[in-house]
């Protein structure tokens, strides 16, 4: 019920807005447009339904305000207590993964939950590309990111929208955007196929010299 609860607050507080969408095209989609209407100083990406801890938000002000350093502070889990054993051993091999074929640093558990300063979510919105995977956006812009941990919890409200196959389909977003090794195993294949087709075509052709074609015209086909 977050589009009721915020039209309720945006009514009683003018500094209060939201955005709708006509219907549900995505997080990565939710957050761009987010972030794309934010001209805030700072911005903070957060999910509705508080499996965030929101009292962190404080802690990510203070870090950004004194530590000149950091244009990010983003969270992650260091646990994930409450998921399916299943899940949770797929996202581990997830970020495994990534960490040996890409040079974009996916760290493990991190969450979307972060607060941004503005140069960053301008250098954000400067990728415009279609199909977004923004955690490996936050971290290819190149920003320096302070890392806040905390345990995982159970979300307050509603129901994860993420099926299994929704998850890998957007690992393999991420997996195709920020790393070229699907681009090299593809070549490496495409090479192989290229070989073996090319002695089947040797080994056809002096069969048919040293003892006859038994099926005319098939070799040239």
């Amino acid at each position: 019920k977050t589009l009721k609860i915020l039209e309720e607050y945006s009514e009683k507080n003018e500094r209060i807005s939201y955005i709708t969408f006509s219907r549900n095209f995505g997080k990565e989609a939710a957050m761009y447009a987010g972030i794309e209407n934010s001209d805030a100083d700072y911005t903070v990406i957060i999910d509705a339904d508080l499996q965030d801890p929101p009292e962190l938000i404080e802690e990510m002000y203070r870090i950004l305000k004194t530590e000149e350093k950091y244009d990010c502070v983003a969270s992650r889990r260091y646990t994930r207590t409450g998921e399916p054993k299943i899940r949770s051993w797929f996202a581990k091999m997830f970020y495994k993964i990534m960490a040996k074929i890409s040079k974009t640093e996916i760290v493990d558990g991190a969450r979307d939950f972060r607060m941004m300063s503005r140069r960053m979510v301008d250098a954000i919105l400067s990728l415009s590309e279609y199909n977004r995977f923004s955690k490996g956006i936050f971290s290819w812009v190149g920003f320096e990111t302070k890392w806040l941990e905390f345990e995982n919890r159970e979300r307050v409200g509603g129901k994860t929208k993420w099926s299994f196959w929704g998850l890998l389909i957007y690992a393999i977003d991420g997996v195709v955007a920020f790393s070229t090794a699907p681009l090299a195993i593809s070549s490496i294949i495409g090479i192989i196929f290229c070989i073996v087709a090319f002695l089947g075509v040797c080994f056809i052709f002096i069969r048919a010299l040293l003892f006859g074609d038994k099926v005319a015209g098939w070799q040239s086909t």
